[in-house]
């Protein structure tokens, strides 16, 4: 099975989305309340049903991006949040994150890093660590079970995780969090990785 555009679209079209809670998760939330700068300019990548750029657009942020390349979604994204597309609070981009070049003050991790091909995650970091400002963020939750070759999700451990990130990124929070939902109590880890200076890639 490839899992690619293809592969993505076909699972919103046939709303295949066991993922998507249907509204924001409580750690992102919390995460949210406490920033106070509300212009800082925030990336999305494959937003999904973008539960997270609902909340943010609904408490004032302003500079909000979103990609995914499942045009399905993309579509439907477009409509729902046309007033803050028009209003120029938020971009709207059908396309492969690893194609970006824009840089933004935090990334927020949702569902993203666990659906890509395990393969990849050296690549994700890198991009991550490219597409971020300096003093650049990267936050969210990364799934914590054992990795195997069913998926997505895929999963990983601590372990893995810093071998992937430590070198770009100084990790400040990576730890269980506390306020999932139930069916994700204890699979689920809380991220904050500020990007490092100077680091040669």
């Amino acid at each position: 099975m490839a899992i690619n555009k293809h592969y993505w679209n076909d699972r919103y079209k046939l709303k295949q989305t066991g993922w998507d809670m249907g509204t924001i998760s409580e750690p992102l939330k919390t995460y949210f309340d406490q920033l106070s700068d509300k212009n800082i300019y925030i990336l999305i990548p494959g937003c999904g049903n973008a539960h997270e750029a609902d909340y943010l657009i609904r408490k004032g942020f302003t500079n909000i991006t979103l990609i995914d390349f499942a045009d399905e979604v993309v579509n439907e994204l477009k409509q729902k949040f046309k007033l803050a597309i028009d209003e120029g609070k938020m971009k709207i981009i059908s396309g492969d994150f690893f194609d970006l070049t824009i840089q933004f003050d935090l990334i927020i991790e949702q569902t993203f890093f666990c659906a890509l091909e395990p393969s990849l995650r050296k690549n994700y970091a890198e991009k991550m660590y490219s597409l971020l400002k300096t003093e650049g963020k990267l936050v969210g939750l990364l799934f914590s079970f054992s990795l195997t070759n069913e998926g997505p999700p895929f999963g990983g451990s601590i372990e893995e995780y810093h071998a992937h990130f430590s070198d770009l990124f100084s990790v400040k929070t990576m730890e269980n969090c506390y306020n999932s939902i139930k069916p994700r109590e204890g699979r689920e880890l809380f991220i904050v990785l500020n990007k490092k200076s100077m680091v040669g890639m």
